[in-house]
């Protein structure tokens, strides 16, 4: 995710990997070191089982699902997390199902959250813990408001790698019948 550190308190592993929507039309909105992203896998496979069948059968995967938009305008919590939510979180969640299935031993957030995972969103703000006072985030609620509804096109899905440091852009691919780009 363009080489950002992350610090939302998650655990990371040397070489873990997450399919991942950026959006960066919305890191404005951001209030932590990482991209405006909307997560559809995470995590992926570990990097060193990535290879060019893997990275193959991404490619056709996603060329099954249509680009597709997004509006950003409902704000959401979580403890300790401020978020928006997207709609139609649909396309979304047709993703991460079709990722899923093709690689069943991925649960969504370590299976942390159930089988689901969480629902799909944009993390705003989530370095505060859970304990953050709730007149915090109407602060940063108001303060952002008046930039919603905020609407973009998806037209990719980036597998990122964390590198032991920050997260960095593996290699891209597009929605739809295009073929997959190359590179970060």
């Amino acid at each position: 995710m363009r080489g950002r550190t992350v610090g939302s308190g998650w655990a990371h592993a040397l070489g873990e990997t997450a399919l991942t929507i950026l959006l960066p039309d919305a890191d404005p909105l951001i209030r932590e070191d990482f991209p405006a992203h909307v997560s559809v896998l995470f995590p992926f496979l570990h990097r060193d089982r990535i290879d060019p069948s893997v990275r193959r059968r991404l490619g056709e995967l996603m060329r099954t699902h249509e680009p597709f938009g997004l509006t950003f305008s409902e704000f959401g919590r979580y403890p300790g997390v401020l978020y928006l939510d997207p709609w139609p979180a649909d396309p979304v969640r047709a993703l991460t199902k079709s990722v899923v299935e093709a690689w069943p031993e991925c649960a969504p957030y370590r299976g942390i959250f159930g089988e689901d995972g969480l629902q799909p969103h944009l993390t705003l703000a989530n370095s505060l813990g859970p304990e953050a006072a709730p007149a915090v985030y109407d602060a940063l609620e108001a303060a952002l408001a008046p930039l919603l509804p905020l609407t973009v096109t998806v037209r990719h899905v980036t597998l990122v790698t964390w590198d032991g440091t920050a997260w960095r852009d593996t290699e891209r691919f597009a929605l739809g019948t295009g073929s997959p780009v190359q590179g970060p």
